[in-house]
């Protein structure tokens, strides 16, 4: 080849190799900034309904320099969410410590999925409409117990972890053949209706209020809390390794965007019941509501707390097969998750 076209030919090289590195660059700056959050229905995603209806995402990205882009996407159960995360179709995930700990443990080595911040403490009651059942004993073939997803959702791992209690380890799913998944709304209508084979809900805020509310046979058959040994994070956010590596500061900016909510509902109980009904459009009492925000055992919080008692029985009766020495296996390395438990 002639010295001339060797190069023109090495400069069209040259010039192509720039365009690529540009476009990558460009790529990579556009990449950067997009944010797909799942949530589910209740008033333990109301963090997330203050930093939508406050744009504070957008707010901690832009001072970062990043131009975010923010879309929430409407799930229900731990299993729908798993699968979301892992198909990509999301970016971040809310769901129960469960759901959490079963994709921590199925991604360990590959997408490594972690925990991003919890959406605080809640008590979640088990409620039933039967009046023969005071206690998880009671339950029988005649019973059905609605859940968000059986065997994966966090209320049935802490059904679970109670009838291991109950009647030891090897029983611990004993309760899983009386259990049907079902969304809160629908489980929350018939407790409250009754005469359905629905007899029981473990559910959340504001389904489980509503239902002892709403029907006079209902009544708690057991709390979480008292489960798991105090107040504790039933709910979580996570998100897979690369997500987090390939989107530091919108990661960064979504986590204090948590924090700015979590003070926001602190301070202002009032205003974060109203934003959660208008982004919710949920149907409920606004005095119930602002006696849930206020409860003293409602604790908003990114920090986690109380999560390992689950994780180490999960581990145990075989659900999950790698052994988290504490919270921190299963949560990113952040300064408020070194903080948790």
């Amino acid at each position: 080849m002639p010295e001339n076209h060797r190069f023109k030919f090495t400069r069209r090289l040259t010039l192509i190799a720039t365009g690529l590195a540009l476009a990558g660059t460009t790529l990579s700056a556009q990449a950067e900034g997009r944010v797909r959050i799942a949530q589910q229905f209740d008033i333990v995603y109301l963090m997330l309904n203050v930093a939508q209806d406050q744009k504070l995402i957008e707010k901690h990205a832009k001072a970062a320099g990043v131009d975010a882009k923010v879309e929430f996407v409407q799930l229900s159960g731990g299993a729908a969410v798993n699968d979301a995360l892992l198909s990509g179709n999301i970016d971040i995930a809310g769901a129960g410590v469960g759901p959490l700990l079963t994709l921590w443990d199925r991604t360990r080595g590959k997408q490594n999925v972690r925990g991003v911040a919890s959406l605080g403490n809640f008590p979640y009651y088990l409620v039933s409409n039967n009046p023969a059942v005071k206690t998880i004993a009671d339950f029988t073939e005649k019973d059905r117990i609605a859940l968000p997803a059986v065997g994966v959702s966090v209320q049935s791992r802490v059904l679970q972890l109670a009838s291991a209690r109950l009647w030891g380890d090897k029983d611990f799913a004993r309760l899983d053949k009386f259990s049907v998944a079902l969304p809160h709304p629908d489980a929350a209508a018939a407790i409250i209706k009754g005469g359905t084979e629905i007899t029981a809900h473990f559910g959340n805020p504001p389904f489980q209020e509503q239902e002892l509310a709403g029907n006079p046979n209902a009544h708690t058959v057991l709390s979480s809390y008292d489960v798991l040994g105090g107040p504790s994070s039933a709910t979580v956010l996570y998100a897979t390794e690369k997500y987090r590596a390939e989107n530091p500061k919108t990661y960064k900016a979504f986590v204090a965007a948590l924090d700015e909510a979590a003070q926001f509902i602190a301070a202002n109980p009032e205003k974060a019941a109203d934003i959660y009904l208008k982004v919710s459009g949920a149907k409920i009492d606004r005095e119930l509501l602002l006696k849930i925000i206020k409860n003293p055992q409602v604790q908003f919080k990114t920090a986690p707390q109380n999560t390992y008692r689950l994780a180490a029985f999960m581990h145990r009766v075989g659900a999950i097969k790698n052994h988290p020495a504490s919270a921190r296996d299963y949560f990113f390395d952040d300064a408020h998750s070194a903080r948790g438990d």
